[in-house]
């Protein structure tokens, strides 16, 4: 069992539930920047390489950006999380940020229907972003 995921007998880490505020955050910032169909993926029990996805899907390649870089100041700055990679941010039409046991992609909608993450993760559960949450 993966010691990073759950502490004794299956319970939740602190970890598991920072990641999880952090994929909210993401989700929030990305909103905040116009960001549409914003979901979150809940992806733990299908890998081990990640916990979190979060997708969004903006209108251009400025939108993009915007929503990338302000995640990043959220993540980093808020949070002091620190982004291990970074890919697509020069060709904009998929932006992916790595946290490590979060990944954030942001799509152009064209990209986003092309490559239909949603549906390859069909078995991830979907989260609530939390601002529907008390």
């Amino acid at each position: 069992m993966d010691s990073r995921k759950s502490g004794p007998e299956g319970a939740p880490t602190q970890a598991r539930a920072d990641a999880l505020r952090r994929a909210r955050v993401a989700a929030r910032v990305a909103e905040e920047n116009r960001g549409r169909d914003i979901v979150i993926l809940d992806t733990r029990e299908l890998t081990p390489m990640f916990d979190y996805f979060v997708i969004a899907s903006g209108t251009s390649r400025r939108q993009l950006h915007a929503i990338s870089e302000e995640i990043d100041h959220a993540l980093e700055d808020d949070l002091g999380d620190r982004r291990l990679g970074i890919e697509g941010y020069d060709e904009s039409r998929w932006i992916l940020l790595d946290y490590g046991d979060l990944v954030i992609h942001l799509f152009e909608p064209e990209t986003r229907e092309y490559y239909a993450l949603e549906q390859l993760w069909t078995q991830a559960k979907r989260v609530p972003t939390g601002k529907d949450e008390g």
